[in-house]
């Protein structure tokens, strides 16, 4: 579950880093509300409008904005809130902006003394370890950066058993080049980042620019994290920051049905029980020359509901030319499925779109009968070779 930038911070600062200020709006009048309450606080005249969607590189979208007094304020966000902002990571369908962050400027007096670092947190699978990946060129695409700098990027590996050891942050502050009262605060704020990280069940918490201010304080100036999902049953209050604006409607409607949905580009739709069956499915249907639409898990209960639900999902893809059904009968009985496809399909009405069903395992024969036997537009598969050569015949 990804989170926006102001709740990020909120998890950052409950750990004890040090952020940029700032104060979420999603109407003009509540960004100069904001502004003033910011002005109170931190005494700032100069103010930042952030967009705040799930994805990076907003400024080079026009999603980030300076603003010297009230009137900016409210002209900048009245600009920002409503637009479609496109970034390298929004596609280009880009992400409509329903909020901003109203964020006190970070870059006072001086600024030619500040430093700008990369800093995040991650899963390294082939190490099954978590890694600290840092540069001292912040405030630019890490991506870049790798690719024509690698030597500008380092990482430092946490023992899984051991954790974040001293020396490690240490070693972090002083490969950025940081001495005296900075290198002090980088040293804590590693510390306090990689806490935050393990504690929120996070996968990844990624700043840049973690700033160093001319006074040598470190503040992180953006946040972007991303929640490992199985993990929100210990954290109410995270769950709680989910924006299902910045999802996928598809998507959002299935999990409200419990189906497990992503939505691809292609042009056969999936509808299988187990994601490791549903990763197979989708590897055939490339194989037979189509392109998978989606991956959805209707999971061990596939009954008509259930099977109807997911039908009506994947039909609301306009792109989908076949939808190919792969379910292996351990936990629920073929003909049970079976008979659930047909009452779905009979549910639902005329559906444009070939379905071939492929059952396999309990009463696999029984349910090949009951599909072959229904009088519909249905053709059924016992073998996955068989399922492919049908799905291939219909997008011939």
């Amino acid at each position: 579950m990804n989170l926006h930038e102001y709740q990020g911070k909120i998890i950052l600062k409950n750990f004890g880093v040090r952020i940029q200020e700032g104060i979420p709006a999603d109407t003009p009048e509540g960004a100069v509300a904001a502004a003033r309450e910011l002005k109170e606080l931190t005494n700032t005249g100069i103010w930042v409008v952030k967009a705040q969607v799930h994805a990076g590189g907003r400024g080079k979208g026009g999603g980030v904005k300076v603003a010297k007094t009230l009137a900016e304020v409210q002209e900048k966000a009245e600009a920002i809130l409503g637009m479609t902002l496109v970034t390298p990571q929004t596609g280009p369908k880009g992400k409509v902006v329903h909020k901003v962050l109203i964020a006190a400027d970070a870059y006072y007096p001086g600024a030619s003394e500040t430093k700008e670092f990369y800093l995040s947190v991650l899963l390294d699978r082939k190490k099954e370890c978590n890694v600290i990946i840092y540069s001292t060129e912040g405030g630019m695409d890490i991506e870049e950066v790798a690719e024509h700098h690698p030597d500008k990027i380092q990482k430092e590996w946490v023992d899984k058993n051991l954790g974040l050891q001293g020396f490690q942050a240490r070693r972090i502050a002083f490969n950025l080049g940081l001495s005296g009262t900075a290198f002090k605060e980088m040293v804590q704020a590693v510390t306090n980042i990689y806490s935050a990280y393990i504690a929120s069940d996070a996968s990844m918490l990624e700043i840049n620019p973690l700033l160093k201010t001319t006074d040598d304080k470190i503040v992180a100036v953006d946040c972007k994290v991303n929640l490992d999902e199985n993990g929100l049953y210990r954290h109410a209050d995270l769950a709680a920051m989910r924006d299902i604006m910045e999802e996928d409607p598809t998507e959002v409607e299935a999990g409200q049905s419990n189906l497990n949905y992503v939505k691809l580009d292609g042009n056969v739709g999936c509808m299988v029980n187990g994601a490791g069956l549903a990763m197979a499915t989708m590897d055939i249907i490339k194989l037979s020359g189509g392109e998978p639409a989606n991956f959805l898990d209707v999971g061990g209960t596939a009954d008509a509901k259930r099977v109807e639900t997911a039908f009506r999902i994947i039909l609301k893809d306009p792109n989908v030319k076949a939808i190919l059904i792969n379910i292996f009968g351990g936990i629920v009985r073929c003909d049970r499925v079976a008979q659930g496809v047909v009452d779905a399909y009979k549910n639902i009405g005329e559906i444009n779109v070939p379905i071939i069903v492929r059952l396999q395992g309990t009463n696999a024969v029984e349910a090949k009968q009951i599909i072959d036997q229904s009088g519909l537009k249905v053709r059924s598969a016992i073998l996955l070779k068989e399922a492919a050569e049908l799905v291939s015949e219909v997008l011939a």
